[in-house]
Parts: C-alpha cells; sequence; structure tokens
C-alpha cells in the first residue's frame, strides 16, 4: 500500500510540475506546450522509478535508462527549435526548459521532493521573472542587430549614412536572400552604437523607431 502511495505522489508531482511549466510556455504560446511538458516530467519520473526498482530488484547500478531518456528529451527540445521567416532562431529557451523538466521529472522519481521543488522555483523564476530583466539589459546593450526591409536596394547607401550620422557604426550588412525578386530589399544590419549620448540616453527601440521615419524603410525590428 505504501508502494502504490508513494508511485502516486510521484506521479501526481510530475505531472502538476509538468503542467505548471508547460502553462508559463504554452501562455506566451511558444511550440511546446501543456501537454508536451507534462509528457516529459511524466515519463521521466515513471523511469527513474523504474530504474530504482531495477536496482533494489536485481542491483542494477548503472543508470542505462535514465540517461536514455535524457536523450530522447534533448531530441525532443531540439525539435522545438526553429528558424523564423525573418532567420531568427526560436525556441531555445523553450527547448532548454523542456530539458529541464526532464531532469526535474528524474529527481521526483528518485524521491527527492526538497530538491525538486528548489529546482522547479529556480526554473519558473528564470523563464517568468527574467525575461524583463534580460529586455531592459538587451534593450541598452551596445550591440544589436536589426532586420530592415527597404524600398529598393539603391536606398542602402542613404540608410548606412543616416544611420553613421546617428553615431552607429555598422559591423556588417547581410542580404536576406529569402526576399529576392519579392520587390524588396531586405538586410540584416549588426550595429554598435558608438556615439556617447546615444548610449546614455537612447534605447535600441527609441533608435528604430527614430530609423522606421525614414521614407525608404517599409519595416524594420531588432533580431533576437
Amino acid at each position: 500500500m505504501d508502494d502504490i502511495l508513494n508511485v502516486s505522489v510521484k506521479i501526481v508531482l510530475a505531472i502538476l510540475v509538468g503542467g505548471l511549466v508547460g502553462w508559463e510556455r504554452a501562455s506566451k504560446r511558444h511550440s511546446a506546450g501543456l501537454r508536451t511538458f507534462m509528457v516529459v516530467t511524466l515519463s521521466t519520473a515513471i523511469v527513474m522509478m523504474l530504474e530504482l526498482y531495477l536496482h533494489d530488484k536485481f542491483g542494477a547500478s548503472i543508470y542505462i535508462l535514465s540517461a536514455a531518456a535524457i536523450i530522447a528529451v534533448s531530441s525532443v527540445a531540439v525539435n522545438s527549435i526553429f528558424f523564423s521567416a525573418k532567420n531568427q532562431i526560436k525556441g531555445l529557451t523553450t527547448s532548454a526548459t523542456l530539458w529541464a523538466c526532464g531532469v526535474i521529472g528524474l529527481i521526483i522519481g528518485a524521491g527527492y521532493y526538497l530538491v525538486a521543488a528548489l529546482a522547479l522555483a529556480g526554473l519558473y523564476l528564470t523563464i517568468s521573472v527574467m525575461p524583463t530583466l534580460e529586455e531592459y539589459l538587451k534593450n541598452r546593450c551596445n550591440h544589436f542587430e536589426v532586420q530592415a526591409e527597404l524600398n529598393s536596394a539603391t536606398n542602402l547607401p542613404d540608410f548606412v549614412a543616416t544611420v553613421r550620422e546617428l553615431g552607429i557604426r555598422i559591423d556588417e550588412i547581410e542580404l536576406n536572400p529569402a526576399y529576392v525578386n519579392s520587390g524588396i530589399s531586405v538586410y540584416s544590419v549588426a550595429l554598435t552604437i558608438v556615439s556617447g549620448e546615444l548610449k546614455k540616453y537612447k534605447t535600441h527601440k527609441e533608435i528604430i523607431e527614430a530609423l522606421k521615419s525614414l521614407e525608404y524603410i517599409r519595416y524594420i525590428e531588432e533580431m533576437n
């Protein structure tokens, strides 16, 4: 009876943990959502329980199943990474979070509930609170990259000249081949703020808003 209760507690906890993290990801419309996280956390918890059973029953001391489970979760996590239409990598955080949930599932399966609770708290804090701080710091970094859609390739020299006049160095410009023959010219532009005034008073968003006012720019945004 105690064994059944112990297993039931671990399964419920694994589902709750996966559900909580999955809900956070799904609420932000990320590729791996509620059910994916629940299944991953539950499956790794079950694998660890089976591993411990085999250890007690047959004295097995090499945790092959747990290692295989983490490799499998890693494969699923990699598949949640993709390139957007603008050639930006998406899903890295969700991929890492999925892998972390798999590890927490193993911890729950092993019965280390306090460790699992602390790991969950740290993980949830990282994915729900830290993005605000990350955005704040990134928006004030001297280096950033934008994707600019120009009306024509002939507008590129004017764009370069304007950016330099603002006190920004252009480190690299790359034509996006996905938009060739589309009627517009799209460039990925790596920038570095060199003006002391810009460094002190202007954020990336304010600089981009200023560039949006240029008549030959159809659209411009910062790349992640």
